[in-house]
């Protein structure tokens, strides 16, 4: 996979078809179809020298790569502005950062053309930005510039901090979280006003996440992997999930927390985030799949929509990518899992099925990876299975009771 580049299209299979043209240097292609503009399907292919795409090849990866005709025209039928009776909530959209200004400069870009169509049925709307712990002022003096957008600055380090302090910041009934690496689709903000009208009882709603590039073999690796992907069939899920004997432990089938928006009263009173997840460095992720499943655990609805579409900036080496999944897929997913089982006994055999689940499924990809290398077959590199179980393991023994004590340590500190 040494030096590989995709090339990114975006194609409205509505609009007259032609041949998609590759660049010289590129080895294949990632193509994102849509139904005027509804995004409905995503596939990469080698493009093994090529320097087109047929209309022909084209055709038969939307055949092959996108959800069923039928699903997809009643998926485009949904006008952007559904008919409503009555207003949408006011929206705050919370953008929690730490020492990334030039992030958070393409995120409030890309945020201009949605919210200056903001569809009419919606109650109100504020730009929110936490700096989380800065080290310098970058941040704040990039706000500064656009008196539209609200600054706070949140003292303790750890993205549930930053969280937490939107949700007290928050004027908005509904409050949607994006993460400084993201930029949002033109269609981002009438995806979750569709959600939220079609679903007025949901508490919490989850979108897709797609590349952003795909310059380097991390990149490629890390999205050939199923990067953030959740398909692109609208989902409600509510108490049960028939066919699915660990739900909702596996609360990574929900989506990311780089992409998600909730009631804001229902996350208050469920006590906000839990800081000793998604805390920095002791336990970066986490802290999304834990008020995912504390929101299914407490009865309420969550959404998953497919036009709630962002594009996600993939780390670019693979020493970044690995330490992402042994830290927070590894550590960070099962401190999430050891604090389920002490909090929520009655679900604990489902939790423990999933445990199982998830080591025997990394088990057997460190099997598959190590005999494709053997072979000389491509292949992707087993040692991040073998970080994520060993990773996995230091976070359910212990891991998340660690990061109590340095949340607690960090409240003596700031708070």
């Amino acid at each position: 996979m040494s030096g590989m580049r995709y090339q990114l299209f975006d194609v409205d299979v509505t609009h007259p078809r032609h041949d998609l043209t590759l660049a010289p240097e590129v080895s294949g292609a990632a193509i994102l179809a849509r139904r005027a503009g509804v995004p409905i399907g995503f596939w990469m292919q080698r493009t093994k020298g090529a320097r087109t795409i047929s209309v022909e090849e084209f055709e038969r990866g939307i055949r092959r790569h996108t959800i069923d005709t039928v699903v997809a025209t009643s998926v485009a039928e949904r006008s952007e502005r559904p008919p409503l009776g009555q207003p949408l909530p006011f929206l705050t959209i919370a953008i929690c950062t730490k020492d990334r200004p030039l992030g958070v400069e393409r995120l409030l870009d890309s945020l201009r053309e949605p919210t200056a169509a903001v569809p009419t049925q919606l109650d109100g709307l504020e730009i929110l930005v936490v700096d989380n712990a800065p080290s310098n002022e970058q941040t704040r003096e990039l706000v500064e510039r656009r008196p539209e957008i609200r600054y706070v600055r949140e003292r303790p380090p750890g993205l549930n901090f930053g969280r937490n302090r939107a949700l007290r910041e928050a004027r908005g009934n509904v409050i949607a979280f994006l993460d400084d690496d993201v930029i949002v689709d033109t269609y981002w903000l009438s995806g979750i006003a569709a959600a939220l009208a079609q679903h007025p009882d949901a508490a919490a709603f989850t979108g897709q996440v797609l590349p952003m590039e795909l310059e380097t073999d991390a990149q490629i690796l890390f999205e050939d992997r199923g990067g953030f992907r959740r398909g692109f069939a609208q989902v409600r899920y509510g108490a049960v999930r028939r066919g699915n004997p660990v739900y909702p432990g596996s609360a990574g089938i929900f989506g990311t927390g780089a992409n998600m928006a909730f009631k804001t009263d229902v996350v208050r009173r469920l006590g906000g985030f839990d800081e000793a997840l998604d805390s920095g460095a002791p336990v970066p992720g986490g802290g999304d799949l834990d008020m995912f499943y504390r929101v299914i655990r407490a009865g309420h609805v969550l959404v998953y929509e497919p036009r709630y579409l962002v594009f996600h900036q993939h780390r670019r080496d693979l020493v970044g990518l690995i330490s992402q999944y042994q830290r927070s897929w590894g550590l960070g997913l099962m401190c999430y899992v050891s604090k389920c089982l002490t909090t929520d006994p009655v679900q604990r055999p489902r939790l423990l099925l999933y445990i199982l689940w998830w080591l025997f499924l990394h088990v057997g990809q460190v099997v598959v990876q190590s005999t494709r290398k053997l072979l000389g077959l491509p292949h992707r590199p087993p040692s991040i299975y073998f970080g994520e179980i060993w990773y996995g393991a230091k976070g359910l023994f212990g891991g998340y009771a660690r990061s109590q004590r340095h949340v607690a340590a960090l409240r003596q500190r700031f708070l």
